[in-house]
Parts: structure tokens; C-alpha cells; sequence
């Protein structure tokens, strides 16, 4: 098949965006009648050089004849640093534009303005501009393929191979619509192909003759400078229906290596997986009929393996409060996690509703921590804690404060580059209102409930003289461990982190949420396999200090993400300048702390219930 069949196939099967699914809830299409009123709104300007987001207006710009109007926008729009604003661009409904200006006498740009001006060209920013909730777009064409592909936003301008720098100062729209029903329109495509032209013949006010192909170039000089901005709107007639019409921003590169690196990477999970339940629930049985048969033919026959440390596998573990902490904190990012990948799978948090993914998750995390809280109380309980108030607060305050406090330390380096990725002051304090008004509350709540709760039932009783631990060998010590039993789970989902990194730090669209959400699954059976054989030979070994290992054993796939963060910063990205790197890898390591916590708590849990059930199975006086 080639690449379009599979595209169809992705979207027949609900891997992708579905038609139907793409725009509910919310985005309800917007008809226009010939000559009606089109608004061109500004998003920001971002680069992959620098991954510092700026608002539109920070350069100089034309601006509008009245007020700037900057648009209300949602929680995750203010996180992604987005500034939605009005601009001067005229567009009517099928009426082509041969030639205008934005503002009649251009701009008169300041020493300072043209040098940023440069400073932003060098650093290859795009600008991003938005009609009928459609972002813009720029069409390039493989010369040797013929093949087309769309890039969001357009270049502010190039450098010349002799290092001078010229600005994109005119823009050729093309605004491409579909006749839903006569004398009813719909915007169904926006691009734009920008041009350096050095001068333009302006008459009868904003309007300007014809801009020639071969026109000089624009060039930045330092010092002051004289901008004209013009543009130019050309129509065209389109058959694709209007919910289809993101089809060509979420066109995926090499769709078909995609296709069959998840494949492979699914194939070889799901049979490693296999083969590791095949043998540990073989291995159990056997040692299950071993110790059952024994205990029948001779009460005083020494006990081995790991019914050996039957009376200490249950001992609550040292610092048990943390790990209660970091149990509940993860049950409540399973929960979000889980919950925005399948309804962002049904296509209901599409590209389309600007920030409603992140928004949704910011509110998950708030609401889910009644969740939290019920299973770190319950947790608690069965540790025997008897400090309950501290260990609430502790697992309702342990990630948000390290979200928020980082937080705080990224936005003062935003803050000094004057970044539009600055988060507001009014949108921190909210922030902090949803904390400590709906998170910490709902976790007071959980914890409650859940200390009230009978504590979890263990098969056997744990004596009172812990048993000591012997030598252990090299593969089953915790550093070994951890970076061993992480390789599966991260083989799992590196392809799939591939693409994830590709559309937060090179401005792409990343909806393959179908995929995300297979490659969830086999990633939370593969932690649980790899945490229950990790348990299983520790116990085997007379270990039973398997609390603590069961998490940090499963969250080793962690280390590799982080990993992989370094290799993808070094191979992948241009990232120039202190700022953009530190917020690159403060970014990533939260990334893969947050990965950690998931995963551990997976693992956690995974190994809790199969001690559970084969101690249980056993005879023991």
C-alpha cells in the first residue's frame, strides 16, 4: 500500500483524526457569503533555533487602524505562550487582491526594532497567523519528487550565502474555499508564500501596482529603516470538504516507516511479554506445587526460594510515607493520562480546539486528586502510618510543588527574554487557586475516605525480627536492575516518543492518538511484566526489600527517556544560546520525572498483586 491508503486506513480505523470526530465538541464550521469580512488574526512566532515563542507585535509590524484586540483565550493557549491578536490584513470572501499595504505609509523602524528584526530572521522564526480557527501555512514542493508538504506559519526572511539579511515584507495569500451550498462558503485552506521585495508602486492610497516575480530583494541593514508591508489575496476553488481541510498540516513524513516501526516495535513487546508470563507463571505453579507437596509430606522440611522470607515480604518499608507519596502522586497522573489519550484518540482534544488538551489535563490532574487520595490513605493505612495529616499534605503538595516551583524558576528566564511563553501573572495565581482550592482539597478527601478503609489484606503474617539479607548478586542490585528492566518498556514507545518530541520542539501537530493509545497499553503491560520478574528473582534470592525496588526498578525506562533527550538535542534540533537549552532539558527532565512517576507506580502496583496472589496460594503454618 502506499502512503495514501494507509492514511485512509488510519482514519477508517479511528487511529488518526475522524471526520466526524474532529470538530465535536466546540469547532462548529462558519459559513460566509461573497464579499463578507474574513478576520486574519496573529498567533506568535516561534523558531526551532531558539524554542522561545514572541508575540506578533513585538516586531514592528503594521497595526490595525483601531484597538488592538487581543483575543480571550484558555488556559492551555496562555501555557503554550499563544497571543492571539488582530491585525490590518483585509480579506472579503472570493474577492481577490492584486496588491496592498497593511498600514499606508509602512513602518518606521527604530535602530533597535531592525535589530531584533535581524536578530529574529537569523534565528529563523516564523511568523503564525490564523483565519476561521485555521492556522497558516507554507507549501513547499520536492524538486525530485514532486512531492508536497506543508509547513506551519511562514519564514520572517533568509540570510544570503554572503551573510546579508533580507526581510519577508510582502505576502501572496492563497485562500482556498468550498461552496457548501449556493451562495454559502466555507475557508477550507490558508497559505501563504512570502517574498522579500525591495519596493513596490503605491496609488490610490493602500492599493500598489502589481509586486513582479523578479522584484529586488528586501534588505535589513542596521540602523533605521522605512518597512513597507504588503500582501496580496488570490481565491481558489477547493473540493475538500471543510472537516477535512487539517489534512494537510497533519500530513506525516515517511507515514509508511511509522507504520511498520510500531508494528515492529508492537510484534516484538507482545512477544517478549509473552515469553516472560509463559515462564514466570510456569516457573510459580511449579514452585507453588513444590512447596504445597513438600509441606504435605514433611512439616520440618526446610523452607527455600522465596517462601523462605514469607514472614518479612509484607514488612512495611523504611521512609514509607514517600513512597506512599509518590504512589498516590502517580495514581493521579495514570488517571489523566489515561483519560486525555482516550477521548484525544475519539478526536474531541483535536489541533483544532487551540489548547483544549492542555487545558483538560491541568483540570484532570485537580479533579483526579480525590483518587489520589483515596489510594495513597488506604496505602497509608496498610503501612500502618500514624501520621495521616502529614502524609496528606505531603502526596496532595509533592508534584505540584515541583511542577509549579520549576515553573517559576523557567518563567523567570522567559520573563527576562521578554517571551510571550511567559505565563502571566493573573494565570500563575489561578493556577494556584486550582491547587489549593480543588486539588489539595479533593485530596484531603480521598485520604479520608481511604485511611477510614479496611487496609489491604496480606496472605501471611510478618514476624517480628526481621531476617537479614544476604549478598546479592550483581544483575539484582539496583542500579543494574533498574537500567536492565527499563529497556523493554522504553523499546515499547521510543518510536512513538519520536514523534511526540518532532511536534513540541521542531511546531508540529502531533494526532496520532491511536497509536499513543496502543502503545500505552503495551507499555503499562510491559512495566508490569518487568516489575513482577524483577520481584520475582529478588524473592528468589531472599531479598524481600522489594517495596522500594518495585518502583524505582519499573520507572527505569525513565533514564532512557532522558536519554533520549540528550540524543535527540544532539542529533535533531539547532538549538542556539544558554536560555533555549536550559528550558530544552528542564522541559525534558520534568518530562521524564513525570514519565517516572507513572510507570513506577505501575510497577509498584503490578508486583503488590502478584505477591499477593502467590503467597496466598501457598500453605504456610
Amino acid at each position: 500500500m502506499d502512503s495514501k491508503q494507509w492514511t485512509t486506513l488510519l482514519i477508517l480505523f479511528g487511529m488518526c483524526q475522524l471526520e466526524q470526530g474532529f470538530y465535536i465538541p466546540g469547532v462548529a464550521p462558519v459559513e460566509f457569503k461573497m464579499g463578507d469580512n474574513i478576520e486574519v488574526k496573529a498567533i506568535t512566532l516561534t523558531s526551532t533555533k531558539t524554542i522561545l515563542p514572541y508575540e506578533y507585535y513585538s516586531l514592528p509590524f503594521c497595526k490595525p487602524d483601531g484597538e488592538i484586540h487581543y483575543k480571550s483565550e484558555n488556559l492551555g493557549e496562555v501555557m503554550r505562550g499563544d497571543r492571539i491578536v488582530n491585525t490590518p490584513y483585509k480579506v472579503q470572501m472570493k474577492h481577490d487582491l492584486t496588491c496592498a499595504a497593511s498600514c499606508k505609509d509602512g513602518v518606521k523602524a527604530s535602530k533597535a526594532e531592525v535589530t531584533t528584526l535581524r536578530k529574529r530572521i537569523q534565528e529563523d522564526y516564523h511568523v503564525h497567523l490564523l483565519v476561521d480557527n485555521l492556522p497558516v501555512a507554507t507549501k513547499y514542493v520536492v524538486p525530485s519528487t514532486k512531492e508536497e508538504f506543508y509547513d506551519p506559519g511562514y519564514k520572517l526572511g533568509f540570510v544570503s550565502d554572503d551573510g546579508k539579511i533580507y526581510l519577508n515584507n510582502h505576502l501572496d495569500i492563497v485562500m482556498k474555499y468550498h461552496e457548501h451550498s449556493p451562495g454559502e462558503f466555507r475557508v477550507v485552506g490558508f497559505e501563504v508564500r512570502p517574498r522579500s521585495v525591495k519596493s513596490a508602486n503605491f496609488k490610490e492610497g493602500e492599493k500598489c501596482d502589481a509586486i513582479a516575480e523578479d522584484s529586488p530583494f528586501f534588505e535589513l541593514t542596521e540602523g533605521e529603516q522605512s518597512i513597507q508591508w504588503t500582501y496580496s489575496v488570490t481565491w481558489e476553488q477547493s473540493d475538500i470538504p471543510w472537516a477535512s481541510r487539517w489534512d494537510v498540516y497533519l500530513t506525516v513524513k515517511a507515514v509508511d516507516i511509522h507504520w511498520f516501526s510500531i508494528l515492529n516495535s508492537i510484534v516484538v513487546v507482545i512477544s517478549l511479554s509473552g515469553f516472560l508470563s509463559i515462564s514466570i507463571v510456569r516457573t510459580v505453579r511449579k514452585d507453588i506445587a513444590q512447596y504445597n507437596r513438600d509441606e504435605e509430606e514433611d512439616d520440618n522440611l526446610e523452607e527455600t526460594g522465596w517462601k523462605l522470607v514469607h514472614g518479612d515480604v509484607f514488612r512495611p518499608p523504611p521512609h514509607q510515607m514517600i513512597l506512599v507519596n509518590l504512589v498516590g502522586t502517580g495514581i493521579q497522573l495514570i488517571g489523566m493520562v489515561a483519560t486525555i489519550v482516550f477521548f484525544a484518540m475519539l478526536g474531541m482534544l483535536s489541533p483544532s480546539s487551540r489548547g483544549s488538551l492542555m487545558s483538560a489535563a491541568v483540570f484532570l490532574f485537580c479533579f483526579l486528586g480525590l483518587v489520589s487520595g483515596y489510594h495513597a490513605g488506604r496505602l497509608y493505612k496498610t503501612f500502618k502510618g500514624k501520621n495521616p495529616i502529614r502524609c496528606a499534605i505531603q502526596t496532595g503538595t509533592l508534584f505540584p510543588s515541583l511542577i509549579l516551583g520549576s515553573g517559576f524558576v523557567i518563567n523567570f528566564f522567559l520573563i527576562g527574554k521578554h517571551s510571550s511563553g511567559a505565563i502571566p501573572f493573573g494565570t500563575m495565581i489561578a493556577l494556584l487557586f486550582m491547587w489549593f482550592g480543588i486539588d489539595l482539597p479533593l485530596v484531603f478527601l480521598g485520604f479520608y475516605f481511604g485511611y477510614r478503609k479496611q487496609p489491604y489484606t496480606h496472605p501471611v503474617r510478618t514476624n517480628q525480627i526481621p531476617r537479614q539479607v544476604p549478598e546479592q548478586p550483581w544483575y539484582l542490585r539496583l542500579l543494574p536492575c533498574t537500567m536492565l528492566a527499563g529497556i523493554m518498556p522504553f523499546g515499547a514507545m521510543f518510536i512513538e516518543l519520536f514523534f511526540i518530541f518532532s511536534a513540541i520542539w521542531e511546531n508540529q501537530f502531533y494526532y496520532l492518538f491511536g497509536f499513543l493509545f496502543i502503545v500505552s497499553i503495551i507499555l503499562a503491560i510491559s512495566t508490569a511484566q518487568i516489575s513482577i520478574v524483577a520481584t520475582y528473582f529478588m524473592l528468589c534470592a531472599e531479598n524481600y526489600r522489594w517495596w522500594w525496588r518495585s518502583f524505582f526498578v519499573s520507572g527505569g525506562s525513565a533514564i532512557y527517556v532522558m536519554a533520549y533527550a540528550v540524543f535527540y538535542y544532539c542529533t535533531k534540533l539547532d538549538i542556539e544560546g544558554f536560555v533555549p537549552t536550559f528550558l530544552y532539558f528542564a522541559y525534558s527532565a520534568l518530562m521524564a520525572v513525570t514519565f517516572w512517576f507513572i510507570t513506577g507506580t505501575i510497577g509498584f502496583y503490578a508486583a503488590y498483586l502478584f505477591l499477593r496472589k502467590i503467597y496466598g496460594a501457598v500453605k504456610i503454618d
